[in-house]
This record gives C-alpha cells, sequence and structure tokens, in this order.
C-alpha cells in the first residue's frame, strides 16, 4: 500500500470510529436525533453495524413493515444505482444484499411483480451481472428489466419546475403503483454527492441535458415529479473520492450504515451528514428544501436509531 493509500484509509477509519461514536449517542447527523414512543410514526430511520439485508430488515419493521408500503398486487418498481460494471466492495453500485432483501420483503407483502433497473452507465449486461443485483434479484423472485434503449422513455411534463419544463421518463415509473428508491452513499465529481435525490437521475434518458442545463436545479425540479414511496440509502461501502465510478476500492470506506424514509430532502440531509459533508454544500438539497420537495431540519423530525 502506497502511502497516499495509506492516509486516505487512516483518514476513512477515522470518520468511521467518530460516526460510531456519534450514532451512541445520538449525534449521528450532527442534530438532535428527536426520542419516541414505539407507536408514533418515524419520519428516518438510521440503522448502523449490520449486513445491508439485515439493516434493512430492522429498519423497515420500525416503519410498520413492508405491507405499509406494498399492498397485495401492486406492481413495484425498484430503482438502486447500477451504474457501473464494477463488483460490490468498490462501491460505485447499490449492495446486492440490500436489493435481494427489498426485492423478498416485497414478494412477501404480495406484490404482482417486483422489477428492477436502471439506466446504466456502463453496458447494462455486464453492470447487472458484476454488481451482482441481477442474479440476486431473480433469486429473490424478483425480474430485472434493462433501461439502455430510448423507447423505454416517454416523455413528460414537470409541471412547478423552475428549469426542466420537460424529461424523458422510463416507462416502468410510469407504471408502477410502488417506486422504491436505492441509492448507494459515494462521491460524485459534478452533484458533490449521489444519494436519492441524484439517484433519480436513473429513471430518464436525457440526463445529459441536465448536465449543460444546471444539473443541481434539475434534480431539484424532477425530485418534485415523482416522489418515490420509500427511499433507502446504502451507506455500508462508501466510496469517499473519485466518485461516481471510482478507481479501485482504496476509495472506499465500510460504514455499514443505513437510511430509510420517505422523505427525499430529509434523507439526503441525513445522508450528507453522515459522508461528512455539510447539507448546505450540496445545492440541490437546497434548492428542493425551497421547493417544498421534503424537510431539511432534522431537528423537526421523529427519528429511530438502531444499532446492531
Amino acid at each position: 500500500m502506497d502511502r497516499r493509500s495509506f492516509i486516505f484509509r487512516a483518514a476513512g477509519a477515522t470518520v468511521l470510529a467518530g460516526t460510531s461514536s456519534a450514532f451512541g449517542h445520538l449525534k449521528l447527523f450532527g442534530e438532535k436525533m428527536l426520542e419516541s414512543p414505539p407507536t408514533d410514526a418515524f419520519d428516518l430511520v438510521a440503522i448502523k453495524g449490520g449486513e445491508p439485508d439485515v439493516m434493512f430488515a430492522k429498519g423497515i419493521e420500525a416503519l410498520g413493515g413492508m405491507k405499509m408500503f406494498v399492498k397485495r398486487g401492486q406492481k413495484v418498481v425498484v430503482k438502486p444505482n447500477i451504474g457501473w460494471d464494477v463488483s460490490p466492495a468498490r462501491g460505485g453500485d447499490t449492495n446486492p444484499k440490500l436489493i435481494a432483501e427489498i426485492t423478498k420483503q416485497c414478494v412477501s407483502a404480495g406484490a404482482k411483480e417486483v422489477i428492477v433497473f436502471d439506466n446504466t452507465c456502463d453496458n447494462w449486461q455486464r453492470a447487472y451481472r458484476n454488481s451482482g443485483i441481477g442474479p440476486a434479484v431473480t433469486d429473490a423472485g424478483g425480474k430485472i428489466a434493462p433501461g439502455n434503449t430510448e423507447g423505454y422513455f416517454h416523455d413528460v411534463s414537470v409541471t412547478g419546475a423552475k428549469n426542466l419544463a420537460k424529461a424523458k421518463v422510463h416507462e416502468l415509473i410510469l407504471e408502477s403503483d410502488v417506486f422504491i428508491n436505492v441509492p448507494i452513499l459515494k462521491s460524485h465529481d459534478s452533484a458533490k454527492l449521489t444519494m436519492s435525490m441524484k439517484n433519480l437521475m436513473g429513471t430518464v434518458w436525457d440526463r445529459r441535458a441536465w448536465h449543460a442545463n444546471d444539473l443541481h436545479q434539475c434534480i431539484a425540479d424532477f425530485a418534485a415529479y415523482r416522489k418515490p414511496d420509500l427511499n433507502i440509502l446504502d451507506a455500508y461501502y462508501v466510496m469517499k473520492r473519485n466518485g461516481p465510478r471510482g478507481i479501485s476500492e482504496e476509495d472506499v470506506v465500510t460504514m455499514k450504515s443505513q437510511l430509510i424514509s420517505t422523505d427525499m430532502v430529509a434523507i439526503d440531509v441525513a445522508g450528507a451528514k453522515l459522508f461528512g459533508m455539510d447539507p448546505s454544500e450540496i445545492r440541490y438539497i437546497q434548492l428542493a428544501a425551497e421547493q417544498k420537495v421534503g424537510r431539511a431540519n432534522l431537528d423537526q423530525l421523529n427519528i429511530k436509531r438502531i444499532s446492531l
């Protein structure tokens, strides 16, 4: 290991140790985390210390179980990040264990079908296979679908937008009864961080135009178009540099954390804090909060913490 990699690994271990300690003292995200009776509805669940599938099982239980979100006979669409042809330990794609557990729980809740897709950057078949997500979904009783052809996408108007008047959205999103958004927390060279709102770019075809037309405003505008019914932020392997694809496992620290919420702004604020970044540095979060997409003040939220 060269000196630069050693320094980065040491810094990552320090971040992880600090996060773990803070988690135990209700200060994981730099805000007071409110304690509530078990009967109260939680706005955000923060889980730490387990495998991705176990953390999700515990977290969704705190929200009343998957049947609170998926009803019998419904069509469920799950949108992870599967953009890159890399292994899970590289932190470029959502963890396959998490996607498998989400799929299983949707099937158990009575979903008519569970379909997983992404508009990938690398070859979609290789990305689905080598990320581990493709096999994980089919083994769990779900289906995978491609997002690599423009014919799958349809024009929609984005009402109330400040910048993004229209978009071409994948038909699976338009046809879904339940939409579950499952990003991975990682650095991003243009947006600073990939989290819930940024992950929605994988549901559209014309995302290159977003980069040329105020990326942060486009992310905020689209976040209000089709809000996911549930957001799960995977922070098991976290790419701290060289995102969104990364170069090697040296870019990644193991945080073994996860966030769950119906509110994209809240979960992205918490995710930024977990990453170690001030949410005010991420412009799309501020814009989305101003446009009432969600709530940015964690002090006002009912947060459930789970340490495994």
